[in-house]
């Protein structure tokens, strides 16, 4: 354990002491480990409320996209946290992976849909708002045809239907299938699919039979993006987001402190919610940076429409 930290511990300085070079290098600013340690404390107290008022925007929205993966602070383990809007992409680094995470992130007034995975700290959520990532569910369907036997059958026959339906689906995309042709094509796959996930949860293997049983507890959530425009079938937008997250715990092991998870949560909200309304990084923080040299409040990360919506208000 103590060789782990310490290996940690150094990838971490090096990864500072490389940023300095860089700078040096490249800008000609030469700066030490610890000014960029000072840096980066600036950074996070000048991105602290443009973030919050970010977080406090997913409880408004429509659509929620939550995901998680882990993290390491200092010596113990955590989890990188997202949540994906239309607006904004927001992350938090916790010491949980419990449920209490979602409510943070997703706000006590959220009552739009959430689309995840079937992690079990999402399962306070009401399972008529919720939307099943159907990318696990074929990760789930391959796993039960990989047993053999009546298994293998049921798990083809899962698999059958779902690529029917992602190629339904992807018509859709495409404006080529009509919704409402759509849902009409899906009444009798769904059917099919709740009939093989009955029939695997009486097979007699026992991995099978569980997760068929866990499916077919929130089946409702199978579903919800056929019936309600701007709901996707999978968490794929969430699993996305957290790439630059995963790269930079790989690269970096993870922070040292609270401090440093909360820098890094707020430079990836900003980053990813930047590009997410193609506005540009560097200027973003450049504006922010000279805003509090002003003592002026830095620039939304909210798109332009919903700053009139809340002027307005």
């Amino acid at each position: 354990m103590h060789a782990t930290v310490a290996l940690c511990t150094g990838a971490y300085r090096l990864s500072k002491r490389m940023t300095g070079q860089v700078m040096d290098d490249v800008f000609g600013v030469p700066m030490s480990v610890g000014t960029v340690s000072q840096s980066e404390q600036a950074t996070t107290q000048v991105l602290d409320p443009p973030v919050e008022e970010a977080r406090a925007c997913v409880e408004a929205q429509d659509v929620a996209h939550l995901d998680e993966t882990s993290w390491r602070q200092g010596d113990k383990r955590a989890w990188l946290w997202v949540a994906v809007t239309s607006m904004v992409t927001v992350f938090v680094v916790r010491l949980s992976r419990g449920g209490q995470v979602a409510r943070e992130l997703l706000g006590e007034g959220f009552a739009g849909m959430l689309v995840t995975d079937r992690y079990s700290a999402y399962n306070w959520y009401p399972v008529r708002w919720r939307q099943l990532c159907w990318a696990h569910l074929l990760r789930d369907f391959e796993a039960i045809r990989g047993r053999g036997g009546v298994c293998e059958e049921i798990g083809d026959a899962l698999l059958a239907q779902a690529h029917q339906m992602f190629s339904w689906w992807h018509r859709v995309r495409e404006e080529t299938l009509k919704r409402s042709t759509f849902r009409s094509y899906m009444t009798p796959l769904r059917c099919e699919v709740e009939r093989l996930l009955e029939a695997g949860s009486q097979c007699g293997v026992a991995k099978t039979q569980g997760t068929c049983q866990e499916i077919l507890k929130r089946r409702e959530a199978l579903w919800t993006f056929v019936q309600v425009d701007g709901v996707e079938p999978t968490n794929n937008t969430a699993e996305r987001a957290l790439r630059p997250g995963v790269l930079w715990r790989k690269g970096s092991f993870g922070t040292q402190s609270e401090e440093g998870s909360r820098f890094v949560a707020n430079m990836m909200t900003v980053v990813a919610t930047l590009q997410q309304q193609q506005r540009n990084v560097l200027a973003y923080l450049t504006a922010a940076h000279a805003a509090a040299l002003r003592g002026e409040a830095a620039p939304s990360l909210l798109p332009k429409s919903a700053q009139k919506s809340q002027a307005a208000a």
